[in-house]
């Protein structure tokens, strides 16, 4: 293969000089073929296959080694077959009398075709991802693992985070109330994996059945919700990777506080803080460029979302309601009564139902 600096001399010759084909050919000592080759392109093309391939011996194989990979898909990782199992399968099962390399070769070159391809996504302003990650805590003395809500802005990477005892519906919907209220509005969609809390059950058609509680959520705030495939993180990778950076960052060394409220202003401030950043290919800082996903959110309600399981129960003759397989009491009044339970993060309240009212379903 000819330099590059060949061929920039011969095209220069050519081309600004105004030298034949000919000419160049005998100054530069190349055939006249080679010289045109030159002319055509500004780099060496390499070699340029003309025909396909021909496997005089595999090509008849082809089709079950494509069969053999295509199963291997659903097989566990470690009882896939090997190049060499594939080679012994063809030879004593069909007959083939080729060898063992233009067997690897195939399969070697059907592998990286049907590996997966990323590309960088661009993000438009308004929408968010959603996620729940853990972490170890000290809390009042005790060391216990606290899960925590995540909401990040892919477009300009603004993020917030609220710290939980429990990964429950309650906190799941708690922590977006929060969100909207820091970031000033609610976003257009907000990308979700297929968490129980908010799928409770996924069709044959791929289509989601949504909890009662998210439901209302989604009503009260009136996002659209999108939901990754199963199994695949990537979809969501913009806050999987705020998950990660939260813990490295927020979380070490492993914070001790006297109450997950305490807790929950340090996570507020950290987010408050890194919104000064610039991060590396972008020349404005995260608040400025929060500032355009502000300007495509929807506008806060009147009034927040009751962020609670809301449940219809009755009073037992001891003056107890059963609640998430606890016992309740309250006052004697109440026996026999129905009653609507409410059950937030931290707290469970119940109220008597006023007459001809009919305690909303939960959704199991």
């Amino acid at each position: 293969m000819y330099s590059v600096d060949l061929y920039g001399r011969v095209r220069r010759a050519c081309h600004v000089e105004g030298m034949s084909i000919r000419e160049a050919a005998r100054v530069f000592g190349l055939h006249r073929e080679t010289v045109s080759k030159m002319l055509r392109y500004s780099v060496p093309p390499g070699y340029r296959r003309s025909e396909p391939v021909r496997r005089p011996k595999l090509d008849a194989f082809t089709g079950i080694i494509d069969r053999i990979l295509a199963e291997d898909r659903s097989a566990p990782r470690k009882q896939r077959h090997t190049v060499k199992r594939i080679f012994e399968r063809l030879r004593d099962e069909h007959g083939f009398e080729g060898g063992y390399t233009i067997v690897k070769d195939y399969v070697r070159e059907r592998r990286l075709r049907s590996r997966e391809v990323f590309v960088p996504l661009a993000h438009d302003p308004g929408h968010a991802q959603v996620d729940f990650g853990e972490a170890l805590v000290v809390v009042a003395g005790v060391e216990r693992k606290a899960h925590f809500l995540a909401m990040d802005l892919p477009q300009s990477d603004g993020c917030f985070l609220k710290a939980y005892p429990a990964e429950i519906s309650e906190a799941f919907c708690d922590g977006h109330v929060a969100a909207f209220a820091f970031f000033g509005g609610v976003p257009l969609s907000i990308l979700y994996d297929n968490t129980k809390l908010a799928v409770a059950r996924i069709l044959g058609d791929g289509t989601r059945r949504r909890t009662r509680i998210f439901s209302e959520l989604q009503s009260h705030y009136l996002f659209a919700d999108r939901f990754g495939r199963p199994g695949k993180g990537n979809d969501k990778g913009k806050v999987e990777g705020l998950i990660g950076y939260a813990r490295r960052n927020f979380l070490v060394p492993i914070p001790r506080f006297e109450s997950f409220e305490a807790l929950n202003t340090h996570l507020e401030a950290r987010c408050r803080e890194r919104q000064g950043a610039r991060l590396r290919g972008h020349e404005e800082t995260i608040a400025n460029r929060m500032a355009r996903d502000r300007a495509a959110f929807l506008p806060l309600p009147s009034a927040p979302y009751d962020a609670c399981d809301k449940r219809p129960g009755r009073v037992s003759s001891l003056s107890l309601v059963r609640y998430r397989d606890n016992d309740y009491s309250v006052p004697v009044a109440y026996g026999h009564r129905e009653v609507l339970i409410r059950g937030y993060v931290d707290r469970v309240v119940i109220k008597l139902c006023q007459r001809g009212y009919r305690p909303p379903q939960a959704i199991l």
